[in-house]
């Protein structure tokens, strides 16, 4: 939900139209908690997608409920911490991020969701890292603003990894994604 809700906040941050649709519901509590961010120069008709463009999945819960539902030609990111299977799907680019143990390493296991974001915006580059700088600068709680060179290392690598990913696939032009 954090990833989410930053990637919205950078995104007004640079004047796009922006929704951040969170589902909590009893899925709370380690199931296949969910939000939709959508992020566009045009308005928006709605907030809920049923194909998205790209799908970052956390849990083998959430693989299996949306794994199915990435648009053709979009971007699967799963967490390989924690996702122990891979995508069948040849019509989608797949990248596959051990986020929670880059979290773990870097001695903070909730950076994982900036770990999937920074991969995220290497294969599907909609804003710039600089500006989800600023932004987790803006919004980042002052109780946790100790954290933030941690959060920007955690984008970093997640990035990192991805490029990395997208080369051994044969992905060339990151910018194709988008």
């Amino acid at each position: 939900m954090f990833a989410g809700q930053l990637l919205a906040y950078a995104g007004m941050a640079e004047g796009l139209n922006v929704t951040w649709i969170p589902s909590y519901g009893p899925e709370m509590r380690g199931g296949t908690a969910h939000c939709f961010v959508i992020l566009s120069e045009k308005q928006i008709g709605s907030p809920v997608v049923r194909h998205p463009q790209v799908a970052v999945l956390f849990n083998e819960p959430a693989f299996q409920k949306y794994e199915p539902l990435v648009a053709e030609g979009g971007l699967l990111v799963t967490n390989a911490s924690l996702v122990a299977r891979q995508s069948q799907r040849g019509d989608i680019t797949s990248l596959y991020i051990p986020a929670s143990t880059v979290a773990d390493e870097l001695g903070e296991p909730r950076l994982a969701n900036v770990v999937m974001l920074g991969a995220v915006l290497a294969g599907y580059p909609v804003l710039p890292k600089e500006v989800i700088h600023r932004t987790l600068e803006q919004h980042l709680p002052k109780h946790r603003n100790h954290l933030l060179a941690l959060n920007d290392k955690a984008l970093e690598i997640g990035t990192r990894l991805a490029r990395d990913a997208m080369k051994a696939n044969g992905i060339k032009d990151f910018s194709k994604l988008a």
